[in-house]
């Protein structure tokens, strides 16, 4: 564990940096992680047909707040739980990751490329909005 010197007034005390502890992963995450893979994929080469956009892996994972992110080394990360929304929704996601291989940031090129695959990407931003993850378990919609 390392340590850091913290000076307060003439004095030197040790600061000890704590370590993020993961919790063990939920059975709900692990009883759907494959199913959710398997969607993703199907989903992921659906679009791709029509962006033919390169990119490295796919994780499942079990985030609190994103449906989905894409790392630069072109590696996209999926949440579980897209498996229970409504396929234009999984699509949009999986649209949006996808453009973020092109473009990584959310300008106005970015969203023209979402806008190519899916036309009311912005009804599916609001309606994706009223969505809330609920821990170790499925969605509750607003």
């Amino acid at each position: 564990m390392f340590r850091t010197k913290r000076r307060i007034s003439k004095l030197f005390f040790l600061k000890r940096k704590r370590r993020r502890v993961s919790a063990a992963p939920s059975k709900h995450y692990l009883a759907h992680k494959e199913s959710a893979r398997t969607l993703v994929h199907e989903r992921l080469s659906a679009l791709n047909a029509f962006y033919n956009f390169a990119y490295n892996k796919v994780a499942i994972r079990d985030q609190k707040s994103r449906w989905g992110s894409c790392s630069t080394k072109k590696n996209l990360n999926f949440n579980y739980r897209i498996q229970f929304l409504p396929v234009h929704l999984i699509d949009y996601i999986v649209a949006h990751e996808l453009c973020h291989l092109e473009e990584f940031n959310h300008g106005e090129n970015f969203w023209k490329l979402v806008e190519k695959a899916i036309p009311r990407y912005r009804e599916c931003q609001a309606e994706l909005r009223k969505v809330r993850m609920q821990k170790g378990a499925g969605l509750q919609i607003f």
